[in-house]
């Protein structure tokens, strides 16, 4: 089945600068992971050291956050888009 994900600017280096990806995959885990073996290095910046999805990466289903559904467990659909979204700190008011 075909998903898109759409990879942020800060990720694109190592996705040959490419902003959306197509991936395979029943879940969520499973299509971050096709896209890990598609372009190497980058499962380390979306996946801690235990599998679990980093802290400050965020991850989206259309437009919902997977932490507040079934985390990389959440199915997917075929033309489903993930969006992985970077946690933004910091600044001033």
């Amino acid at each position: 089945m075909a998903i898109t994900v759409r990879v942020p600017t800060q990720l694109r280096s190592l996705t040959n600068g490419v902003s959306e990806v197509t991936v395979n995959g029943e879940n969520v885990g499973e299509a971050l992971a096709d896209l890990g073996d598609q372009f190497p290095g980058l499962s380390d910046r979306i996946f801690d050291d235990s599998g679990a999805i980093r802290r400050f990466v965020n991850i989206f289903l259309a437009d919902e956050d997977v932490r507040f559904l079934d985390g990389p467990q959440t199915k997917v659909s075929d033309s489903q888009v993930i969006s992985i979204v970077p946690a933004v700190a910091g600044g001033a008011f």
